[in-house]
């Protein structure tokens, strides 16, 4: 029995994302299949083929700008069947494309990413985060963990730890460039050898993470659109940069797929621990 966490970031890239936010979903095996092919259904159900094939990939930037509400909002809501078949049309002929269909995609895709978030809440996914404000950058030893890593990896461990054993974490990644995959593995790799605290989460979390393709694997996918709700949209604690409000239906339902947790470090009350971090 296994959880798997898909990760990603959204923000590193120091563009214009208010936040930078390391994150993923967490998965139990026996789910995992299951969720895939009714992720792939949902494709074809909102733009009649799969969105993701080709050198098309399901990113959070790419369907949630701000591009796409204003082509959506360009025509009053279509009926499933027809948005169906504009939406197609307007991703199999983009050159093609006229107003009409590409107000149909812009629905198909907010229509989407609503569904995919329904989706993981049914199969009982988990959201996990750590988000960073960019003009407080954390510090970079690359002997070291960085500590957005450390604290989400935290987290995960107190769930896995929830649910006892026999469950494992198997960690995955989008693929990075192969330099900084291999600086990532070793800072893993000390940290969960030397260090207390990381020979302790090393019982249930696999130490080695697993590196995949984004554009082929849809968990990265689900992980990249979340990040990406969770940069833009979702604010609390200290967080105040200013949030899309088109984004707040997917927000709510971001704030559903989070755990928490409590544990006792010899205070009067047990601490509250949310998967959902804001680092400042």
């Amino acid at each position: 029995m296994a959880y798997f966490l898909f990760l990603d970031e959204s923000g590193q890239d120091h563009h214009d994302s208010p936040y930078e936010v390391l994150g993923g979903i967490a998965i139990e095996d026996v789910n995992l299949w299951n969720f895939i092919q009714d992720a792939q259904r949902l494709e074809y159900d909102c733009f009649g083929m799969r969105y993701s094939s080709g050198s098309r990939e399901l990113k959070g930037k790419k369907i949630l700008k701000r591009k796409s509400y204003r082509q959506a909002t360009g025509h009053e809501a279509f009926l499933p069947e027809q948005r169906q078949q504009l939406a197609h049309l307007a991703l199999s002929d983009g050159a093609g494309a006229n107003p009409l269909s590409l107000a149909a995609l812009g629905q198909a895709k907010i229509d989407f990413v609503g569904q995919l978030l329904d989706l993981c809440f049914k199969y009982r996914c988990k959201v996990f985060a750590s988000i960073v404000d960019p003009g407080r950058p954390l510090s970079v030893d690359e002997n070291l963990l960085r500590k957005d890593y450390v604290y989400l990896l935290e987290r995960f461990f107190y769930f896995i730890e929830d649910h006892r054993f026999p469950h494992q974490g198997i960690v995955v990644f989008d693929e990075l460039e192969k330099s900084r995959s291999h600086i990532l593995i070793g800072q893993m790799d000390r940290y969960f050898k030397k260090t207390e605290k990381g020979r302790e989460r090393s019982s249930v979390i696999i130490p080695e993470p697993f590196f995949v393709h984004s554009d082929l694997t849809t968990g990265i996918q689900v992980a990249d659109i979340a990040c990406y709700i969770i940069s833009w949209g979702m604010r609390f604690g200290t967080m105040n940069a200013p949030a899309r409000e088109e984004l707040a239906g997917f927000v709510e339902k971001i704030r559903r797929l989070r755990y928490r947790t409590t544990r006792d470090f010899g205070e009067e009350q047990p601490t509250e621990i949310w998967s959902v971090k804001f680092l400042g």
